[in-house]
Protein backbone atom coordinates (compact mmCIF):
# COMPACT_ATOMS: atom_id res chain seq x y z
CA UNK A 1 0.00 0.00 0.00
CA UNK A 2 3.41 2.11 0.14
CA UNK A 3 2.59 3.92 -3.50
CA UNK A 4 -0.97 5.36 -2.66
CA UNK A 5 0.68 7.71 0.13
CA UNK A 6 1.65 9.27 -3.54
CA UNK A 7 -1.43 11.51 -4.33
CA UNK A 8 -0.47 11.19 -8.05
CA UNK A 9 -0.79 7.49 -8.10
CA UNK A 10 -3.75 7.86 -6.21
CA UNK A 11 -5.28 9.75 -9.08
CA UNK A 12 -3.96 7.38 -11.85
CA UNK A 13 -5.26 4.71 -9.97
CA UNK A 14 -8.84 6.37 -9.62
CA UNK A 15 -8.85 7.21 -13.75
CA UNK A 16 -7.71 3.55 -14.59
CA UNK A 17 -10.31 2.49 -12.75
CA UNK A 18 -12.96 4.21 -14.90
CA UNK A 19 -11.08 3.50 -18.07
CA UNK A 20 -11.03 -0.10 -16.74
CA UNK A 21 -14.64 -0.11 -16.33
CA UNK A 22 -15.29 1.31 -19.89
CA UNK A 23 -12.69 -1.16 -21.39
CA UNK A 24 -15.27 -4.09 -19.86
CA UNK A 25 -18.42 -2.86 -20.41
CA UNK A 26 -18.28 -1.09 -24.33
CA UNK A 27 -17.78 -4.18 -25.93
CA UNK A 28 -20.46 -5.90 -24.19
CA UNK A 29 -23.42 -3.20 -24.51
CA UNK A 30 -22.05 -2.49 -27.97
CA UNK A 31 -22.53 -6.56 -28.86
CA UNK A 32 -25.84 -6.08 -26.98
CA UNK A 33 -27.14 -3.22 -28.88
CA UNK A 34 -26.30 -4.69 -32.23
CA UNK A 35 -28.34 -7.89 -31.01
CA UNK A 36 -31.04 -5.87 -29.92
CA UNK A 37 -31.21 -4.03 -33.29
CA UNK A 38 -31.68 -7.56 -34.97
CA UNK A 39 -27.88 -7.84 -36.26
CA UNK A 40 -25.99 -10.96 -37.55
CA UNK A 41 -22.80 -12.34 -36.08
CA UNK A 42 -21.38 -11.06 -38.76
CA UNK A 43 -22.76 -7.53 -37.92
CA UNK A 44 -21.83 -7.70 -34.36
CA UNK A 45 -17.96 -8.94 -35.52
CA UNK A 46 -17.52 -5.80 -37.30
CA UNK A 47 -19.06 -3.49 -34.94
CA UNK A 48 -16.91 -4.72 -32.45
CA UNK A 49 -14.02 -4.97 -34.71
CA UNK A 50 -14.32 -1.72 -35.82
CA UNK A 51 -13.67 -0.42 -32.32
CA UNK A 52 -10.40 -2.83 -31.65
CA UNK A 53 -9.40 -1.64 -35.84
CA UNK A 54 -9.28 2.23 -34.56
CA UNK A 55 -7.54 1.33 -31.64
CA UNK A 56 -4.75 -0.27 -33.43
CA UNK A 57 -4.84 2.36 -36.36
CA UNK A 58 -3.72 5.08 -33.20
CA UNK A 59 -1.92 3.57 -31.14
CA UNK A 60 1.38 4.43 -32.62
CA UNK A 61 0.06 8.29 -32.99
CA UNK A 62 -0.77 8.09 -28.84
CA UNK A 63 3.00 6.50 -28.32
CA UNK A 64 4.14 9.22 -30.27
CA UNK A 65 2.36 12.32 -28.88
CA UNK A 66 2.69 10.89 -25.42
CA UNK A 67 6.29 10.89 -25.18
CA UNK A 68 5.90 14.74 -26.53
CA UNK A 69 3.78 16.22 -24.56
CA UNK A 70 2.25 16.03 -20.84
CA UNK A 71 0.00 12.60 -20.45
CA UNK A 72 -2.12 14.03 -18.77
CA UNK A 73 -3.84 16.22 -21.06
CA UNK A 74 -3.34 13.41 -23.67
CA UNK A 75 -5.40 11.09 -21.26
CA UNK A 76 -7.84 14.19 -20.34
CA UNK A 77 -8.89 14.47 -24.47
CA UNK A 78 -9.22 11.25 -25.04
CA UNK A 79 -12.12 10.58 -21.91
CA UNK A 80 -13.93 13.46 -23.58
CA UNK A 81 -13.95 12.31 -26.89
CA UNK A 82 -14.76 8.94 -26.06
CA UNK A 83 -17.39 9.82 -23.75
CA UNK A 84 -18.98 11.83 -26.48
CA UNK A 85 -19.16 9.41 -29.45
CA UNK A 86 -20.88 6.85 -26.67
CA UNK A 87 -23.61 9.33 -25.50
CA UNK A 88 -23.86 10.21 -29.17
CA UNK A 89 -24.83 6.05 -29.78
CA UNK A 90 -26.92 6.08 -26.53
CA UNK A 91 -28.51 8.63 -27.92
CA UNK A 92 -29.42 6.96 -31.31
CA UNK A 93 -30.44 4.12 -29.89
CA UNK A 94 -33.19 5.89 -27.11
CA UNK A 95 -34.77 8.10 -30.15
CA UNK A 96 -35.30 5.45 -32.53
CA UNK A 97 -32.72 6.10 -35.20
CA UNK A 98 -30.03 4.08 -34.28
CA UNK A 99 -28.48 1.33 -37.22
CA UNK A 100 -25.52 -1.18 -37.50
CA UNK A 101 -23.97 1.24 -39.48
CA UNK A 102 -23.90 4.48 -37.11
CA UNK A 103 -22.69 2.03 -34.20
CA UNK A 104 -19.95 0.96 -36.14
CA UNK A 105 -18.71 4.03 -36.89
CA UNK A 106 -19.21 5.55 -33.22
CA UNK A 107 -17.18 2.58 -32.65
CA UNK A 108 -14.11 3.56 -34.70
CA UNK A 109 -14.34 6.64 -33.08
CA UNK A 110 -14.17 5.62 -29.55
CA UNK A 111 -11.71 2.86 -30.47
CA UNK A 112 -9.86 6.16 -31.76
CA UNK A 113 -9.37 7.50 -28.69
CA UNK A 114 -9.06 4.45 -26.78
CA UNK A 115 -6.00 4.01 -29.16
CA UNK A 116 -4.32 7.51 -28.83
CA UNK A 117 -4.56 6.88 -24.54
CA UNK A 118 -3.39 3.37 -24.21
CA UNK A 119 0.55 4.02 -24.28
CA UNK A 120 -0.19 7.41 -21.98
CA UNK A 121 -1.85 5.74 -19.56
CA UNK A 122 0.60 2.82 -19.44
CA UNK A 123 3.66 4.64 -19.31
CA UNK A 124 1.93 6.80 -16.15
CA UNK A 125 3.41 4.62 -13.69
CA UNK A 126 6.30 5.05 -13.03
CA UNK A 127 6.21 9.10 -12.81
CA UNK A 128 3.97 8.69 -9.97
CA UNK A 129 6.05 6.61 -7.12
CA UNK A 130 9.80 6.27 -7.01
CA UNK A 131 11.55 3.48 -8.51
CA UNK A 132 11.69 1.21 -5.56
CA UNK A 133 7.82 1.05 -5.52
CA UNK A 134 6.93 0.35 -9.15
CA UNK A 135 6.59 -3.54 -9.01
CA UNK A 136 3.84 -2.54 -5.69
CA UNK A 137 2.62 0.59 -7.69
CA UNK A 138 2.19 -1.84 -10.50
CA UNK A 139 0.48 -4.53 -8.73
CA UNK A 140 -1.94 -2.11 -6.84
CA UNK A 141 -2.99 -0.31 -9.53
CA UNK A 142 -3.89 -3.30 -11.78
CA UNK A 143 -5.99 -4.77 -8.43
CA UNK A 144 -8.32 -1.41 -8.20
CA UNK A 145 -8.13 -1.39 -12.28
CA UNK A 146 -9.41 -5.11 -11.77
CA UNK A 147 -11.67 -4.34 -9.38
CA UNK A 148 -13.34 -1.63 -12.04
CA UNK A 149 -13.63 -4.91 -14.79
CA UNK A 150 -15.31 -7.02 -12.15
CA UNK A 151 -17.94 -4.55 -11.40
CA UNK A 152 -18.01 -3.34 -15.10
CA UNK A 153 -17.98 -6.92 -16.32
CA UNK A 154 -21.17 -7.63 -14.03
CA UNK A 155 -23.23 -4.83 -14.48
CA UNK A 156 -23.04 -4.96 -18.02
CA UNK A 157 -24.49 -8.43 -18.18
CA UNK A 158 -26.85 -7.28 -15.39
CA UNK A 159 -28.17 -3.48 -17.25
CA UNK A 160 -28.45 -5.40 -20.97
CA UNK A 161 -30.41 -8.07 -19.36
CA UNK A 162 -32.73 -6.01 -16.55
CA UNK A 163 -33.19 -2.19 -18.34
CA UNK A 164 -31.61 -2.16 -21.83
CA UNK A 165 -28.13 -2.25 -24.18
CA UNK A 166 -28.81 1.78 -24.59
CA UNK A 167 -28.68 2.31 -20.53
CA UNK A 168 -25.50 0.55 -20.35
CA UNK A 169 -23.85 2.88 -23.05
CA UNK A 170 -24.89 5.62 -21.47
CA UNK A 171 -23.39 4.11 -18.01
CA UNK A 172 -20.27 3.49 -20.31
CA UNK A 173 -19.94 6.88 -21.46
CA UNK A 174 -20.12 8.23 -17.51
CA UNK A 175 -17.41 6.42 -17.06
CA UNK A 176 -15.27 7.95 -19.82
CA UNK A 177 -16.16 11.42 -18.13
CA UNK A 178 -15.44 10.33 -14.67
CA UNK A 179 -11.87 9.13 -16.31
CA UNK A 180 -11.17 13.15 -17.63
CA UNK A 181 -12.47 14.19 -14.41
CA UNK A 182 -9.76 12.06 -12.35
CA UNK A 183 -7.01 12.76 -14.82
CA UNK A 184 -7.41 16.40 -14.55
CA UNK A 185 -6.66 15.67 -11.02
CA UNK A 186 -3.31 14.34 -11.53
CA UNK A 187 -1.59 17.68 -11.67
CA UNK A 188 1.54 17.90 -13.75
CA UNK A 189 3.90 14.55 -13.60
CA UNK A 190 7.82 14.02 -14.50
CA UNK A 191 7.44 13.23 -18.00
CA UNK A 192 10.01 13.71 -19.82
CA UNK A 193 9.16 16.70 -22.71
CA UNK A 194 10.59 16.84 -26.30
CA UNK A 195 14.08 16.98 -27.17
CA UNK A 196 14.61 19.79 -29.04
CA UNK A 197 14.53 19.29 -33.15
CA UNK A 198 12.72 15.89 -32.77
CA UNK A 199 10.49 14.51 -35.16
CA UNK A 200 7.54 12.42 -34.93
CA UNK A 201 9.40 9.79 -37.77
CA UNK A 202 12.51 9.99 -35.82
CA UNK A 203 10.84 9.06 -32.59
CA UNK A 204 9.27 6.12 -34.24
CA UNK A 205 12.15 4.92 -35.51
CA UNK A 206 13.94 4.84 -32.71
CA UNK A 207 11.43 3.26 -30.75
CA UNK A 208 11.17 0.59 -33.21
CA UNK A 209 15.07 0.14 -32.58
CA UNK A 210 14.31 0.06 -29.08
CA UNK A 211 11.56 -3.10 -29.62
CA UNK A 212 13.23 -4.92 -32.13
CA UNK A 213 16.59 -5.07 -30.01
CA UNK A 214 15.00 -7.06 -27.41
CA UNK A 215 14.04 -10.42 -28.07
CA UNK A 216 11.86 -11.33 -25.39
CA UNK A 217 9.95 -8.53 -25.87
CA UNK A 218 8.97 -8.65 -29.56
CA UNK A 219 8.95 -12.89 -28.86
CA UNK A 220 6.01 -12.31 -26.81
CA UNK A 221 4.40 -9.47 -28.76
CA UNK A 222 3.73 -11.95 -31.52
CA UNK A 223 2.76 -14.48 -29.61
CA UNK A 224 -0.02 -12.91 -27.76
CA UNK A 225 -0.92 -11.20 -30.86
CA UNK A 226 -2.31 -14.44 -31.79
CA UNK A 227 -3.81 -15.33 -28.36
CA UNK A 228 -5.41 -11.97 -27.89
CA UNK A 229 -6.65 -12.31 -32.04
CA UNK A 230 -8.04 -16.06 -30.43
CA UNK A 231 -9.82 -14.62 -27.52
CA UNK A 232 -11.67 -11.63 -29.57
CA UNK A 233 -13.29 -14.00 -31.69
CA UNK A 234 -14.04 -16.69 -29.22
CA UNK A 235 -15.51 -14.78 -26.45
CA UNK A 236 -16.24 -10.58 -27.71
CA UNK A 237 -18.25 -12.13 -30.81
CA UNK A 238 -18.60 -16.06 -30.23
CA UNK A 239 -19.42 -15.76 -26.25
CA UNK A 240 -22.73 -13.69 -26.90
CA UNK A 241 -23.72 -16.06 -29.77
CA UNK A 242 -23.60 -18.99 -27.46
CA UNK A 243 -24.96 -16.97 -24.16
CA UNK A 244 -27.98 -16.25 -26.29
CA UNK A 245 -28.55 -19.56 -27.06
CA UNK A 246 -28.32 -21.30 -24.10
CA UNK A 247 -27.45 -20.09 -20.56
CA UNK A 248 -28.60 -15.85 -21.37
CA UNK A 249 -27.21 -12.94 -21.08
CA UNK A 250 -27.00 -12.55 -17.14
CA UNK A 251 -25.08 -15.32 -16.72
CA UNK A 252 -22.76 -13.99 -19.61
CA UNK A 253 -21.83 -10.88 -17.65
CA UNK A 254 -21.45 -13.30 -14.29
CA UNK A 255 -18.84 -15.06 -16.65
CA UNK A 256 -17.39 -11.69 -17.63
CA UNK A 257 -16.86 -10.96 -13.59
CA UNK A 258 -15.34 -14.45 -12.80
CA UNK A 259 -12.97 -13.72 -15.23
CA UNK A 260 -12.42 -10.15 -13.36
CA UNK A 261 -12.79 -12.43 -10.35
CA UNK A 262 -9.93 -14.27 -10.79
CA UNK A 263 -7.84 -11.48 -12.29
CA UNK A 264 -8.16 -9.84 -9.08
CA UNK A 265 -7.22 -12.87 -7.13
CA UNK A 266 -3.88 -12.79 -9.96
CA UNK A 267 -2.77 -9.48 -8.78
CA UNK A 268 -3.15 -10.74 -4.88
CA UNK A 269 -0.92 -13.85 -5.76
CA UNK A 270 1.29 -11.78 -7.27
CA UNK A 271 2.37 -9.99 -4.42
CA UNK A 272 3.11 -13.12 -2.70
CA UNK A 273 4.58 -15.37 -5.61
CA UNK A 274 7.78 -13.77 -7.19
CA UNK A 275 9.06 -16.28 -9.41
CA UNK A 276 12.95 -15.19 -10.55
CA UNK A 277 11.86 -15.82 -14.07
CA UNK A 278 9.18 -14.70 -13.73
CA UNK A 279 7.75 -13.56 -17.36
CA UNK A 280 8.22 -16.92 -18.68
CA UNK A 281 6.44 -18.77 -15.86
CA UNK A 282 3.44 -16.40 -16.45
CA UNK A 283 3.65 -16.68 -20.49
CA UNK A 284 3.37 -20.26 -19.91
CA UNK A 285 0.61 -19.90 -17.46
CA UNK A 286 -1.62 -18.10 -20.15
CA UNK A 287 -1.83 -21.56 -21.38
CA UNK A 288 -4.99 -21.50 -19.36
CA UNK A 289 -6.67 -18.53 -21.78
CA UNK A 290 -8.15 -22.07 -23.60
CA UNK A 291 -10.14 -23.11 -20.68
CA UNK A 292 -13.42 -20.76 -21.39
CA UNK A 293 -12.74 -21.35 -24.91
CA UNK A 294 -13.24 -25.52 -24.66
CA UNK A 295 -15.97 -24.79 -22.12
CA UNK A 296 -18.06 -23.09 -24.53
CA UNK A 297 -17.14 -25.46 -27.30
CA UNK A 298 -18.51 -28.40 -25.37
CA UNK A 299 -20.27 -27.83 -22.43
CA UNK A 300 -21.31 -24.25 -21.98
CA UNK A 301 -22.59 -25.29 -18.30
CA UNK A 302 -22.39 -22.04 -16.35
CA UNK A 303 -20.71 -23.29 -13.17
CA UNK A 304 -18.05 -24.86 -15.65
CA UNK A 305 -17.90 -21.81 -17.39
CA UNK A 306 -17.49 -19.59 -13.75
CA UNK A 307 -14.57 -21.81 -13.33
CA UNK A 308 -12.76 -22.08 -16.48
CA UNK A 309 -13.20 -18.11 -16.97
CA UNK A 310 -11.90 -17.35 -13.60
CA UNK A 311 -8.36 -19.60 -14.34
CA UNK A 312 -8.08 -17.45 -16.82
CA UNK A 313 -8.33 -14.60 -15.32
CA UNK A 314 -5.50 -15.42 -12.74
CA UNK A 315 -2.92 -16.71 -15.09
CA UNK A 316 -4.03 -13.48 -17.43
CA UNK A 317 -2.97 -10.98 -14.37
CA UNK A 318 -0.11 -12.69 -13.45
CA UNK A 319 1.54 -11.99 -17.40
CA UNK A 320 0.12 -8.46 -17.15
CA UNK A 321 2.21 -7.87 -13.81
CA UNK A 322 5.08 -9.66 -15.33
CA UNK A 323 5.18 -7.71 -18.39
CA UNK A 324 4.59 -3.94 -16.91
CA UNK A 325 7.24 -4.96 -14.64
CA UNK A 326 9.46 -6.33 -17.45
CA UNK A 327 9.21 -3.05 -19.64
CA UNK A 328 9.11 -0.52 -16.69
CA UNK A 329 12.71 -2.28 -15.34
CA UNK A 330 14.15 -2.50 -19.04
CA UNK A 331 13.08 0.25 -21.27
CA UNK A 332 14.51 3.96 -20.54
CA UNK A 333 11.29 6.27 -19.73
CA UNK A 334 11.66 8.82 -22.43
CA UNK A 335 10.67 6.06 -24.75
CA UNK A 336 8.36 3.66 -22.61
CA UNK A 337 5.20 5.27 -24.10
CA UNK A 338 6.03 4.43 -27.52
CA UNK A 339 7.57 0.70 -26.28
CA UNK A 340 4.13 0.07 -25.17
CA UNK A 341 2.64 1.71 -28.46
CA UNK A 342 4.94 -1.04 -30.93
CA UNK A 343 3.41 -3.43 -28.16
CA UNK A 344 0.00 -2.32 -28.59
CA UNK A 345 -0.16 -2.49 -32.01
CA UNK A 346 1.72 -5.92 -32.33
CA UNK A 347 -0.33 -7.49 -29.64
CA UNK A 348 -3.93 -5.93 -30.96
CA UNK A 349 -3.70 -5.34 -34.65
CA UNK A 350 -5.16 -9.24 -35.33
CA UNK A 351 -8.27 -8.25 -32.51
CA UNK A 352 -10.11 -7.08 -35.11
CA UNK A 353 -9.56 -10.06 -37.75
CA UNK A 354 -10.46 -12.64 -34.71
CA UNK A 355 -13.38 -10.53 -34.74
CA UNK A 356 -14.39 -10.07 -37.81
CA UNK A 357 -13.71 -13.53 -38.88
CA UNK A 358 -15.13 -15.48 -35.68
CA UNK A 359 -18.20 -14.32 -36.84
CA UNK A 360 -18.26 -15.75 -40.92
CA UNK A 361 -16.00 -18.86 -40.01
CA UNK A 362 -18.83 -20.07 -37.34
CA UNK A 363 -21.52 -19.58 -39.80
CA UNK A 364 -19.66 -21.80 -42.51
CA UNK A 365 -17.93 -24.69 -39.76
CA UNK A 366 -20.31 -23.81 -37.05
CA UNK A 367 -19.73 -22.31 -33.42
CA UNK A 368 -18.21 -25.33 -31.60
CA UNK A 369 -15.44 -26.00 -34.49
CA UNK A 370 -15.06 -22.41 -34.33
CA UNK A 371 -14.25 -22.00 -30.71
CA UNK A 372 -11.90 -25.32 -30.65
CA UNK A 373 -9.58 -23.64 -33.55
CA UNK A 374 -9.29 -20.61 -31.47
CA UNK A 375 -8.06 -22.68 -28.44
CA UNK A 376 -5.60 -24.47 -30.60
CA UNK A 377 -4.19 -20.86 -31.51
CA UNK A 378 -3.36 -20.26 -28.22
CA UNK A 379 -1.48 -23.31 -27.71
CA UNK A 380 0.43 -22.69 -30.65
CA UNK A 381 1.37 -19.24 -29.87
CA UNK A 382 2.10 -19.91 -26.10
CA UNK A 383 4.58 -23.02 -27.03
CA UNK A 384 6.15 -21.05 -30.14
CA UNK A 385 7.06 -17.56 -27.53
CA UNK A 386 8.47 -20.29 -24.68
CA UNK A 387 10.98 -21.62 -27.60
CA UNK A 388 12.89 -18.38 -26.71
CA UNK A 389 15.75 -18.83 -24.90
CA UNK A 390 15.49 -14.92 -24.46
CA UNK A 391 12.45 -15.39 -22.61
CA UNK A 392 12.61 -17.88 -20.30
CA UNK A 393 15.98 -16.63 -18.59
CA UNK A 394 15.13 -12.88 -18.48
CA UNK A 395 15.25 -11.80 -14.59
CA UNK A 396 13.81 -9.13 -13.12
CA UNK A 397 17.08 -6.20 -12.72
CA UNK A 398 15.74 -3.06 -10.93
CA UNK A 399 17.41 0.24 -11.11
CA UNK A 400 19.68 -1.09 -13.55
CA UNK A 401 21.24 1.47 -16.66
CA UNK A 402 18.07 0.69 -19.08
CA UNK A 403 20.25 3.10 -21.61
Amino acid sequence: MAPFRYRPFRRLVAARCASSFDKTMAPVVLAFAVLDLNGSPLDLGLVIGARSLALVAFVMVGGVVADRLPRMLVLQGSGVGAGAALALAAASMYGGFASVSLLLWLSLISGAFAGISLPAIMALTPETVPGGLIRQANTASRLGANAALLIGASSAGIVVATLSSATGIVLDAAMCALMAISFTGLGQTSAVPARAGAHPIRDLREGWQEFTGRQWLWVVTVAFALVNAAAAGGLQVLGPVVADDSFGRSVWGFALAAQTGGMLFGGLTAMYWKPARALGATVALSILETCPLLVLAFHPQPVLLMLAMTAAGIAMELFGIAWDVSLQDNVPADRLARIYAYDALGSYVTIPIGQAIAGPLAGRVGTDVTLLLCAGLVVVAIAGALCSRSLRELTRNPGHDKR
